[in-house]
C-alpha cells in the first residue's frame, strides 16, 4: 500500500488535472488506484451508483483510474449557498447548512469521516493519490485543518507541492509556503513540481535549483502546458471569471453565468463542437442578440439566482430572444426559473418565500428537503436521441407541459412549450452524446461522445507527465505513506 498527496501553493494550481494525470498514469502502469480529496468546496457534483454526491474533479479522477464512482474518495463536500453559508454533505448526504463560524467549530468531528474514508480506500488499493484544496500557507486555517497538512499528519501521508508557473511569482510561492507553515508541516513536504511551464524549460534550471536550495525538497520536474486538460472538466467556478466565447462557429449558444452557477461542466461537449461559438456571458453584461440558443445553467440556489438573473436585466434578454424566434433551454434550476413559480416553502435555500419564474414553460417549482440523486438515461421524445446523464437537485417541477425526454424506466422528464422553442429538464450531462447534440445544434456535431473525448485527453495527459515527472521517485515518496 502507498500514498502521496499533491497540495498546491494556491487554489487553481492545476492539482485536479495533476492528481487525475497521475491516476491514469498509474493505472496505465498496471497500478490500482484510487483517488482521494478530504474535503471539496464545489458547487460541480457527480453522482454515485449508490445515491450519493462527491465533488465532479473526484468523479474525473476516478474515471482516470478506471474504477467506480465511491462517496469515499470525497468524504466532505462543501456547496456554497451564499457567501455566508454553504450545504455540508458528508459520505455523500446532505448533513446540513452551516455559516462558516459553526463549519470551522466541526472540523475536528469531520476528521473522523475523512480518516475513515481514507483508511477504506487504502484498503482497497495499491496506491491512494491525494489532492489537497487551497494551499498549506493558508495558516489562518491551520487550526482543525482536514484538507491539507491536518490530514497528510494525520494519515502521515508524504506531500509534493505543485506550484503553477504561468500566473508568475512561482519561486515565491513554494519558498514562501515553506517560510510561513510550521517546521512539523513542512517535514510532510517531500518533493514540489512545476506546472504549466509555457517555452524552453532549460530557462528555469537556475530557478528550479534556487527552489531545492532554499526549501531543502526535492524537485519533481517541470510539468509543460498540455493542450489536452483543455478537454477535462474544471472543477471550480474559478475557470469561468475569465469570460468570453469558445470556438468561432456559426451557431452560437450563449449561457449567463449565474453567481452559485452549478454543474457548468455540462457544456463542455458543447465547447469542443466545430460549429459552436459557446459564449459565457458576465454579470452586467446583455445576452448577445446574435445567440441561436440561451442555456441556464444549473445553480446551487434557484431563487437568489432567479433574483440575481432578473438584476442584471437577462430576463428582458430572454424574453426578446424569445419573441425573435430563439431557442432556450433550462437545466436544473435554469429549468425551474424558467416556469411559473419557484416556491420554498420549507425554506431550503434560505427565508422561506414564494417567487415568480420566467413564465414561459408552463411548470411549478417546489422546494423540498430531500435530494434527488440518481443516475439516469433514455431518450428525448421528439427524436429518440439517446442521452446519458444524471440528476441531482432539491425541488419538484409538475404543469401541464408536453415532456422533453423519456427515461430509460419509462417515467416523463422535462418540459416543452407548445411552439416547441423553450424546453427545460433536471438532467445533467444531456449533451454528452454526441447523437443528443445533433438534435439542438440543427443536425451538426462532430460525432464524438464526450465519454471517449475525455478519456483520449486523460491517456494524452498521462503520457505527457510520464515524460515530465521523475515518476519512478514520486512512487518511491508514496511507499513511504504504506
Amino acid at each position: 500500500m502507498a500514498a502521496v498527496m499533491l497540495q498546491g501553493t494556491g487554489s487553481d494550481v492545476g492539482k485536479s488535472m495533476l492528481v487525475a494525470g497521475l491516476c491514469r498514469l498509474l493505472a496505465n502502469r498496471g497500478l490500482s488506484v484510487l483517488p482521494f480529496k478530504p474535503q471539496n468546496m464545489s458547487n460541480n457534483a457527480a453522482v454515485t451508483a449508490d445515491g450519493g454526491e462527491i465533488g465532479r474533479a473526484q468523479a474525473l479522477q476516478a474515471l482516470a483510474c478506471r474504477a467506480p464512482l465511491s462517496v469515499d474518495m470525497n468524504p466532505v463536500l462543501l456547496k456554497p449557498q451564499s457567501d455566508r453559508t454553504a450545504q455540508v454533505v458528508v459520505h455523500g448526504k446532505v448533513q446540513g447548512t452551516l455559516g462558516a463560524e459553526y463549519y470551522r467549530s466541526r472540523k475536528g468531528e469531520l476528521l473522523e469521516a475523512v480518516m475513515a474514508s481514507y483508511y477504506r480506500l487504502r484498503s482497497m488499493a495499491d496506491i491512494v493519490v491525494v489532492e489537497g484544496a487551497g494551499s498549506p500557507a493558508e495558516i489562518n486555517l491551520r487550526a482543525g485543518d482536514i484538507a491539507n497538512m491536518g490530514f497528510a499528519r494525520a494519515a502521515n501521508v508524504p506531500v509534493v507541492l505543485v506550484g503553477d508557473i504561468d500566473r508568475g511569482g512561482v519561486i515565491a510561492s513554494i519558498v514562501g509556503t515553506k517560510a510561513v507553515i510550521e517546521p512539523e508541516d513542512a517535514a510532510m513536504i517531500q518533493g514540489f513540481l512545476i506546472n504549466k511551464f509555457r517555452g524552453d524549460v532549460a530557462l528555469f534550471d537556475d530557478g528550479y535549483a534556487a527552489i531545492a536550495e532554499r526549501t531543502g525538497w526535492e524537485g519533481l520536474g517541470v510539468i509543460p502546458w498540455i493542450a489536452a486538460a483543455a478537454t477535462l472538466p474544471a472543477e471550480d467556478a474559478v475557470t469561468l471569471q475569465t469570460p468570453g466565447a469558445s470556438g468561432d462557429g456559426l451557431m452560437e449558444i450563449a449561457v449567463p453565468m449565474l453567481s452559485r452557477v452549478a454543474n457548468f461542466d455540462d457544456f463542455d461537449p458543447l465547447a469542443n463542437e466545430p460549429g459552436v461559438r459557446l459564449t459565457m456571458v458576465p454579470p452586467g453584461t446583455p445576452i448577445p442578440a446574435t445567440a441561436s440558443l440561451i442555456i441556464i445553467p444549473g445553480t446551487k440556489a434557484t431563487i437568489a439566482d432567479l433574483k440575481f438573473l432578473r438584476a442584471q436585466g437577462w430576463d428582458i434578454d430572454i424574453a426578446a430572444h424569445v419573441r425573435r424566434g430563439g431557442r432556450v433551454l433550462g437545466i436544473c434550476g435554469g429549468y425551474q426559473m424558467l416556469g411559473r413559480t419557484v416556491a420554498d416553502p420549507a425554506g431550503v435555500e434560505g427565508a422561506p418565500e414564494t417567487v415568480a419564474g420566467l413564465g414561459l414553460l408552463p411548470v411549478d417549482t417546489v422546494m423540498q428537503a430531500g435530494k434527488t440523486l440518481r443516475e439516469v438515461e433514455g431518450a428525448s421524445i421528439a427524436d429518440n436521441a439517446p442521452f446519458r446523464g444524471y440528476e441531482i437537485h432539491a425541488g419538484i417541477t409538475t404543469g401541464n407541459a408536453r415532456p422533453l425526454l423519456r427515461m430509460a424506466d419509462g417515467r416523463d422528464e422535462g418540459a416543452v412549450s407548445s411552439d416547441g422553442r423553450v424546453a427545460g429538464c433536471y438532467i445533467h450531462g444531456l449533451f454528452n452524446l454526441a447523437a443528443q447534440r445533433r438534435g439542438w445544434l440543427d443536425g451538426a456535431s462532430n460525432g464524438v461522445d464526450q465519454d471517449a473525448a475525455v478519456d483520449a485527453a486523460l491517456d494524452e495527459l498521462a503520457a505527457a507527465l510520464e515524460q515530465h515527472i521523475a515518476v519512478d521517485r514520486l512512487l518511491a515518496i508514496a511507499r513511504q505513506g504504506a
